[in-house]
């Protein structure tokens, strides 16, 4: 985070809050670092929830876990689903208790440190661990579209489990398996797993024959597990009865407002993003920015390069939802992500907004002409400037119509 202007910030100390912001960034960050400084040494003891992967020099990475500054909330920490509701705020503030720790590994190997990352990825519950680092680990945050935003690092010398991670049963018996990193995933998020969870399996190596077992950086492990369960669904979607009417469901969460219409007829998925002019993302812009990408109903095979993980994270709740109800659907979504989402969280955000919206009553509409006319006064831009941009909906009556 950083100020606008010195200028600006000289005026303001943090009291007018006159970069428009609704907490003074620079406050919180120093507000947030210095307690957690205090604890950062070259050796740290405490819970890991969760295992890291990251992407740069691909494929010799850097891995390790994620160790928790509070041991009570360790098994929040890294848990998004409990997250829903948090604000921003609260957000940045739990994952600054995380303290990542980091040793290179090419992601083919198998060895004592990554046998160990894979049972801490197995655990059901956070691990008792000891990290030794070479020296104590630096303050930093950092946030990414994808993953969940991160907090201090440091270089690990040693790992040493401090206790015998729990695995849940069928986990360790779909391990020894060796089935299909793929088929391992259907199964295990058929037997009611949390796809957070599996994400972190995928991530660690742990999945799939031994000749072909590797580490996943995080942020492709999150986009992974997204589409290919998504698409394992899909396969049973296809097959369902149609919807019998027009349903439209809403959310908002995190300044990130979404909208999505399900159309009776054969599976189909779009995706729009509206992002507001001058966040950080669009500061050149004037105007709002839609981007958009879509599949018909034998799916896509390229990747949405243009909205990336959160078209994956949007379609699987769309596809799950659909798939609980027996029923198949033309589904189009509208985000609209307004100035006040000032950094990304992830894209969780968007899995979660969107199960948070197929959660609720939907209004329900007899011709799509009265879904899109009632569409028309939620959306915060004329739904005329997604008509013409619209894979699904682009059909010249309902043109015409608008």
């Amino acid at each position: 985070m950083k100020p606008p202007s010195r200028e600006l910030c000289l005026v303001c100390k943090g009291a007018r809050l006159l970069c428009g912001e609704r907490y003074c960034p620079l406050l919180q960050k120093i507000r947030i670092q210095r307690p957690r400084e205090g604890r950062l040494s070259d050796l740290v003891y405490g819970k890991s929830p969760s295992v890291f992967v990251g992407h740069q020099s691909y494929p010799n990475v850097y891995v390790g876990p994620m160790t928790s500054l509070d041991d009570e909330r360790a098994g929040l920490l890294d848990n998004p689903r409990e997250w829903y509701g948090s604000s921003l705020n609260d957000i940045v503030e739990m994952r600054s208790l995380l303290l990542r720790s980091k040793k290179r590994q090419m992601v083919k190997d198998i060895n004592p440190f990554t046998e160990e990352v894979q049972e801490i990825a197995l655990a059901s519950k956070p691990v008792y661990v000891e990290n030794r680092f070479k020296k104590a680990p630096s303050y930093s945050f950092s946030f990414s579209s994808i993953n969940q935003p991160m907090g201090p690092s440091g270089i690990l010398e040693k790992l040493s489990l401090a206790e015998n991670p729990r695995i849940p049963k069928k986990v360790e018996r779909v391990v020894s398996d060796e089935l299909r990193a793929g088929e391992s995933l259907v199964d295990l998020y058929g037997h009611k797993f949390d796809v957070y969870y599996l994400t972190r399996i995928f991530s660690s190596g742990a999945l799939g024959s031994m000749d072909d077992r590797r580490l996943v950086p995080t942020r492709w492990s999150i986009t992974a597990v997204d589409d290919i369960i998504s698409r394992e669904l899909m396969k049973d979607v296809r097959t369902y009865p149609s919807i019998n009417e027009y349903m439209l469901y809403h959310n908002r969460y995190l300044d990130n407002h979404f909208q999505i219409l399900l159309i009776p007829g054969r599976w189909e998925f779009e995706q729009f993003e509206a992002w507001a002019p001058r966040t950080l993302w669009t500061l050149s812009a004037s105007r709002p920015v839609i981007v958009q990408e879509n599949e018909p109903f034998a799916g896509r095979t390229t990747y949405a390069a243009k909205q990336g993980g959160g078209y994956y994270a949007s379609r699987f709740a769309v596809t799950e939802f659909l798939h609980k109800i027996k029923r198949q659907a033309r589904a189009v979504v509208f985000r609209e992500i307004s100035e006040g989402y000032v950094v990304p969280v992830g894209v969780w955000e968007v899995r979660e907004n969107v199960r948070e919206a197929l959660d609720k009553k939907p209004l329900c509409f007899k011709t799509l002409e009265g879904a899109l006319r009632h569409l028309d006064g939620r959306l915060r831009l004329p739904v005329r400037n997604y008509l013409h941009r619209s894979e699904v909906l682009r059909q010249k009556r309902i043109t015409d119509f608008i």
